[in-house]
């Protein structure tokens, strides 16, 4: 999970939502998701907050380099993912947080992956994978957000 602290103005993101991960996993497949969420400050209604799933997306690592041809990992290697979620617009409002979850499951809005690399539809056996994410200057995952620059607003007026 990835979150910003407490947003200190507005903030629109209207257009494509990418997710460039560098992952690697202990399985020869498995899946990523992402899920960008809005997460409300506590209020009299909700003291805990409000968390609301703006978009998410998965890869399914075998796929991530080619829809039409499989190609399993090497347990332990990076390989660099790309999640491409709905395209939105939203304003992420002042006080808000904006969060990134990135999971190998979002089940059951996605089939579960078996992560054993067998044939999909026919597999015997599960197996269990332990997945890293990386974020350092050799495997910078981000999220791409189209951030909307705020208009000045109208002479004599302020925002509220």
């Amino acid at each position: 999970m990835f979150q910003t602290p407490p947003l200190d103005r507005d903030v629109e993101v209207t257009g494509r939502l990418i997710v460039k991960l560098w992952a690697s996993s202990s399985a020869p497949d498995t899946d990523f998701t992402a899920k960008l969420v809005d997460v409300y400050p506590p209020s009299a209604d909700f003291p805990a907050g409000v968390e609301l799933n703006i978009a998410d997306s998965i890869v399914r690592a075998r796929y991530r380099d080619s829809l039409e041809k499989a190609s399993l990992m090497k347990p332990g290697e990076i390989y660099r993912f790309m999640i491409e979620m709905y395209p939105t617009s939203i304003v992420f409002r002042r006080g808000h947080r904006i969060r990134l979850d990135i999971s190998s499951s979002n089940f059951p809005r996605f089939d579960v992956n078996p992560n054993t690399g067998e044939p999909l539809n026919n597999n015997r056996r599960w197996a269990i994978a332990e997945n890293a994410v990386y974020h350092d200057a050799q495997h910078p995952s981000h999220i791409l957000l189209p951030i909307i620059p705020a208009s000045p607003p109208a002479a004599g007026k302020e925002r509220p």
